[in-house]
């Protein structure tokens, strides 16, 4: 599926565990007039995730649900699924959500949720990303922006960002670059998301009017 244009932005929640700087990202990015999207919604799995402050202050709304207040994944994601529509939500943008997802959330939202990753997937799928890259030596890392699928870190590409590895990085400072990189790349998505410019057929990602039309679609660092 992909969204038709509309008139008005699409209700978008942004689930969090922690500071949520991609969060506060697309909050950013939200606030231009032209954008197609507007954050409804900020949900964190924990009460003291220091993105919800930021998200107050931007006048949005907050919601906390709580993972242990569930007796397993199912029932935590039924409630987390019965918030998303009672707010009216179109999209799911996932930005440090420590939860993983059921494959019943996950296809309830199919092509309607994504998440960016620090890494250029396929490769280093999971945590500890940058170390993983130093340590394997490969001479570029990056960024992915990625529709969700019920495996971990897996889902059709939307958007890559390369960040070239310089002589004596270390995983915080790598980490550093990386993260700008998915300041620019996660609104863009959403935007190209949010403004129906993109297809999903045999779990690859068409970009109505980029070259060629197809994703990834990679951003050279800036």
């Amino acid at each position: 599926m992909s969204f038709a244009p509309s008139d008005s932005p699409r209700r978008t929640a942004v689930l969090i565990s922690g500071r949520g700087s991609n969060m506060a990202a697309l909050v950013r990015a939200a606030e231009q007039d032209d954008f197609p999207a507007e954050i409804a919604l900020v949900l964190s799995n924990r009460a003291d995730a220091a993105g919800l402050d930021f998200a107050r202050e931007h006048g949005i709304p907050t919601l906390v649900l709580s993972h242990k207040d569930y007796a397993d994944r199912l029932a935590f994601d039924a409630a987390l699924d019965a918030h998303l529509k009672a707010e009216g939500i179109e999209i799911v943008c996932l930005a440090g959500f420590m939860r993983l997802l059921t494959p019943w959330l996950v296809e309830r939202w199919r092509n309607r949720m994504i998440n960016v990753h620090p890494s250029l997937l396929p490769s280093f799928k999971g945590l500890h990303t940058h170390e993983r890259a130093l340590e394997a030596g490969v001479r570029v890392h990056g960024c992915t922006v990625h529709f969700v699928r019920a495996e971990m870190d897996e889902g059709p590409i939307i958007l890559q960002a390369v960040v070239p590895i310089e002589p004596g990085d270390t995983p915080d400072v790598l980490a550093d670059r990386v993260l700008e990189q998915e300041h620019v790349i996660y609104p863009k998505g959403l935007e190209l998301l949010a403004a129906g410019r993109l297809s999903v057929a045999d779990e690859r990602v068409a970009i109505e009017g980029a070259k060629g039309g197809l994703a990834p679609l990679v951003v050279p660092a800036v």
